[in-house]
């Protein structure tokens, strides 16, 4: 399991964590929360074992793990891209070494002759004996129903990790992490991408799972049904809060607990100020100069002695930009098709954007439409048809992984890129509206969390004018309020929006005229009805 001793993380001069002593052991379901930026995916790597950030993020105390660690990052762009979804996932458990070297003997045994078949048949004999003895057939099917139950039928399992969609990818990570059977799972951000029924699978899963646990996740109902410990990081305070409680006790504790500050910290302010003013009169008179000087001491303890409550917390100043003017039609597609090797992922999509027209694409994880979205964006081509630009086209496009960010580049640097016009006041002015201000700008796009890269995706689209927005999955990672913030913006934004999401609220603030369902092509005027079908594609 995972033991931590006075852990402290620092990112520049901010400190993330200060001295904090924890355990995740068995059965244990530990939700790790706080606000974006507030240090959750740094500590979550920290547990992991992943220290690759350390020229940029500092780190003291230890963190000792002596089981097995599975680890879901928010990145799912790893492994052999040329890999099947299948060997990726078993591979965890090393049973695809056996398993090839089987399919290796069996291909033998149809090829060879004379001895050297008898020999296969021998190999094969001894080797299905040890998988069998080993659970391995038992795992493999155990491997696809976990895959199944979060939406990865066979057919994708046997597809190569590089003709997958970024939720496919996210799913296939998943999957590896559950049939690992780690002594302890840290999740960050476990529901991106599922559908509702895979939710509810994984929920249970959590639930009932032997092991230890950490949970990353602003999915509130998740949170509630499976955790049975919290711990809250306090960006303010740089201080963790651990409660072993489950989660409506520990909204409940928390609350209780900023109360008692607040209070112990106006009485500290209060016996302050009356020691300040008699020592100020004091101070006056020679004779009384000493203990003036000891009077404004004792305030100045006083108030270190007291925790200082938590300041309202800032919210990001989200909106989409002022669109540029452009003619009737900005941006159509025509007969648009795609495929990675013998799979088609869009076959003859046709679609017409009318100025300021707004259109939510629908469609299971793998019906093609973050590659739709690509397409469009001109970051992947098509194999046939033609995407047309119209008069004054400026087209704005958020990533759902983040694509569009130079991770190696800092968060000042990528956002002059973005406004090459901008001069550095302008420029850090927008990043300020972001909640990216300080030493903040400074850091590498790489350490940020993915609300962080969400938030500094969103603010390179401010400066862009577009007239044409095409969001893919914009709500992910983001904290309550940031969502919030989003959600008021696309209701707001006057120009073209095309959505890909799962979150209901973005498409009801969005408020589509057209529906584009996929991988049918069908385009149909929008009614609540297909509002059902959002979490379930």
């Amino acid at each position: 399991m995972i033991n931590v001793s006075n852990l402290s993380v620092r990112i520049g001069a901010r400190t993330l964590v200060k001295e904090a002593s924890f355990k995740v052991d068995k059965g244990m379901r530990i939700g790790l929360v706080g606000r974006n930026g507030a240090g959750k995916t740094t500590t979550m790597r920290l547990l992991a074992g992943d220290n690759s950030n350390s020229d940029i993020v500092e780190f003291s105390g230890s963190v000792h793990s002596n089981g097995t660690v599975g680890y879901l990052s928010q990145d799912p762009r790893v492994g052999d891209p040329e890999q099947t979804a299948r060997a990726r996932i078993i591979e965890v458990r090393g049973i695809d070494k056996l398993l090839a070297r089987i399919k290796k003997a069996e291909r033998d045994m149809g090829t060879l002759t004379g001895d050297k078949q008898v020999k296969a048949m021998e190999r094969y004999t001894r080797l299905d004996h040890e998988f069998t003895v080993a659970g391995g057939w038992r795992a493999n099917a155990e491997a696809a129903q976990i895959a199944n139950s979060l939406g990865l039928p066979n057919r994708v399992l046997e597809q190569p990790l590089h003709t997958l969609s970024g939720g496919q990818r996210r799913r296939v990570e998943l999957a590896r992490v559950l049939f690992s059977e780690a002594d302890v799972l840290l999740l960050d951000e476990p529901t991106n991408h599922l559908d509702h029924d895979s939710i509810i699978w994984l929920r249970e899963y959590l639930r009932n799972y032997p092991g230890g646990c950490v949970i990353i996740s602003h999915d509130v109902k998740l949170l509630q049904e499976t955790v049975n410990q919290v711990i809250y990081l306090d960006a303010s305070r740089g201080v963790m809060d651990i409660y072993h409680l489950g989660w409506a006790e520990y909204l409940k504790q928390r609350a209780d607990d900023e109360r008692r500050r607040r209070r112990e910290r106006a009485n500290a302010e209060k016996k302050a100020a009356a020691l300040r003013l008699q020592g100020e009169k004091m101070r006056a008179k020679a004779t009384k100069a000493v203990a003036a000087q000891q009077m404004l001491r004792r305030a100045e303890e006083l108030l270190a002695s007291v925790e200082e409550s938590a300041p309202v917390e800032k919210v990001a100043n989200i909106r989409f930009p002022d669109p540029a003017p452009s003619g009737r039609v900005p941006l159509e597609a025509r007969g648009i098709t795609k495929s990675y090797g013998s799979l088609d992922v869009l076959i003859g999509v046709d679609l017409a954007i009318d100025r300021g027209s707004k259109v939510v694409v629908l469609g299971l994880n793998g019906a093609g439409k973050t590659t739709l979205l690509r397409i469009l964006a001109g970051v992947e081509e098509a194999d046939d048809g033609e995407v047309i630009a119209g008069h004054g086209l400026k087209l704005g496009y958020y990533a759902q992984e983040h694509e569009t960010l130079d991770v190696h580049a800092t968060v000042l640097e990528n956002m002059a890129a973005a406004a090459p016009d901008f001069d550095d006041t302008q420029t850090r002015n927008v990043l300020g509206r972001f909640l990216f201000s300080g030493e903040d700008v400074d850091k590498p796009a790489a350490v940020l969390s993915g609300g962080e890269k969400t938030r500094l995706a969103l603010a390179t689209l401010v400066v862009s004018a577009a007239n044409v927005l095409l969001l893919d999955e914009p709500t992910n990672n983001l904290d309550p309020a940031s969502r919030e913030q989003i959600l008021e913006a696309l209701a707001s934004y006057e120009g073209a929006v095309i959505l890909v999401t799962h979150d209901p609220g973005a498409v009801e603030a969005l408020n589509p005229d057209r529906v584009l369902i996929l991988p049918d092509a069908d385009e149909d005027l929008w009614s609540e009805d297909y509002l059902d079908l959002v979490t379930l594609t």
